[in-house]
């Protein structure tokens, strides 16, 4: 092997490693997290027309397994996942999707990761993007997920999550406000629907 191959073989082996520690880390991070509150900005981008939405709202999560997003702007919407219950609730049009069975497994792991769920290296190749940036590829195909990339902080904890689907739509999220550990309460989990909500089919 040449000097210059040589060099290029031992640059690639720790970059390789950095990604790993950098996984490591990320996993530590949530492993010793309970629960999470934060406020979040959301902008998605849709590939075909080049359109992006931005919204905007909270952030719960409770081990095990529970989480909910209120979204505030621009329309005011709430999802709650609580063990094998998935709730979407829209109240400006009074209505609902409700999933008793709902397996948790389909939520994308630039989710579950929040969770402490799963083994980052051994379902994604690791790379880094950059100082603190973090991509993952399914090793397995995965049509929801083309390569997801996360913004570390020193500490391991997620600050921005950043989804590309096979379409190329990208899905992008900024964490603020950040709380960890803070004790919330099950209710937090539990959304009680309107006697006279509409209930629709899945979205």
């Amino acid at each position: 092997m040449t000097a210059a191959l040589l060099a290029f073989a031992m640059a690639a082996s720790a970059a390789g490693g950095d990604a790993t520690v950098l996984a490591r880390k990320v996993q530590a991070f949530y492993e010793r997290t309970r629960d999470i509150e934060a406020s979040f900005v959301q902008s998605y981008t849709y590939a075909a027309v080049g359109r992006t939405q931005t919204s905007r709202g909270t952030l719960r999560v409770q081990k095990p397994g529970k989480i909910r997003w209120d979204y505030l702007e621009p329309d005011r919407k709430t999802i709650v996942v609580n063990g094998t219950r998935l709730v979407q609730y829209e109240p400006e049009a009074n209505q609902a999707y409700v999933d008793e069975r709902f397996d948790a497994s389909a939520m994308s792991a630039a989710v579950t990761f929040l969770l402490g769920k799963g083994d980052l290296a051994k379902e994604f190749e690791l790379a880094l993007e950059g100082e603190g940036r973090l991509g993952l590829t399914p090793r397995q195909p995965d049509a929801r997920v083309e390569k997801i990339v996360l913004t570390v902080d020193a500490g391991g904890e997620v600050t921005a999550t950043e989804v590309i689907d096979g379409s190329g739509n990208v899905n992008a999220i900024r964490f603020s406000r950040v709380r960890r550990n803070v004790g919330l309460p099950e209710e937090a989990f539990v959304l009680k629907l309107p006697k006279d909500v509409h209930r629709v089919k899945a979205p």
